[in-house]
């Protein structure tokens, strides 16, 4: 099963960049939702994320891992690579 990924950024978040590099580093397929771009996308990303209003907030298969330093953390861990298989 290939992981379902979801990254709320906008167009000029450095974090946003380096969390999709390293996604991308791992081969993995993400959709890019830009919350100053699509209306009514940072209402739907701080709703999800529980309140949170800083991009990147990335989620995997539907569950919210945080933000880019978050992601870096799992990837340190090794448990990003599980949830990344599914």
């Amino acid at each position: 099963m290939i992981a379902s990924i979801i990254i709320y950024s906008t167009l000029t978040c450095p974090y946003c960049a380096n969390a999709k590099a390293l996604l991308e580093k791992k081969g993995a397929e993400y959709k890019e939702i830009y919350v100053d771009k699509e209306p009514g996308k940072l209402d739907e990303m701080v709703s999800k994320s529980e309140g949170l209003t800083t991009v990147p907030q990335i989620f995997i298969n539907g569950k919210h891992i945080g933000g880019f330093d978050d992601l870096k953390k799992l990837n340190e861990s090794g448990k990003l690579d599980v949830l990344l298989k599914g």
